[in-house]
């Protein structure tokens, strides 16, 4: 089950200096684990899109879709906003900013003083290996 992040209170740009934590990033990779669901994320990132719209771009069916967008709104990187009988959504784009910037931290190039102990701290091979 998806949480959504946001009213937990994930620290997102400008609302804090804070990193999104690992447990946190894992639910927002959860709900981008589908293609579909990439596919969406991408199309209500430019557009508020309503769920019939979205639909037309899928062979899915209605119940199916409902699915994919339940877990997206649910882990918070997509809003949902009642339109008269439609869905409408769009892109989070607090929620996407801090994923990519967790991203960014995570394979950022540590050259530092901590490289060298990463690569060998817990290795059996005393600094031989490549890795």
């Amino acid at each position: 089950m998806f949480v959504c992040l946001f009213a937990l209170g994930i620290p997102v740009p400008g609302k804090g200096d804070q990193m999104l934590s690992n447990s946190d990033a894992a639910l927002l990779f959860k709900a981008l684990s589908d293609e579909t669901r990439l596919k969406i994320v991408d199309m209500v990132s430019e557009v508020e899109l309503c769920a019939c719209d979205i639909l037309e771009e899928f062979e899915l069916t209605q119940p199916t879709l409902s699915y994919h967008m339940k877990i997206l709104t649910d882990s918070g990187l997509v809003q949902a906003r009642k339109d008269g009988s439609w869905m409408r959504y769009t892109l989070n784009a607090d929620i996407a900013g801090s994923l990519r910037d967790y991203l960014a931290q995570i394979t950022a190039d540590n050259k530092g003083a901590n490289a060298g102990r990463r690569q060998h701290s817990n290795c059996s091979c005393q600094g031989t290996c490549e890795g």
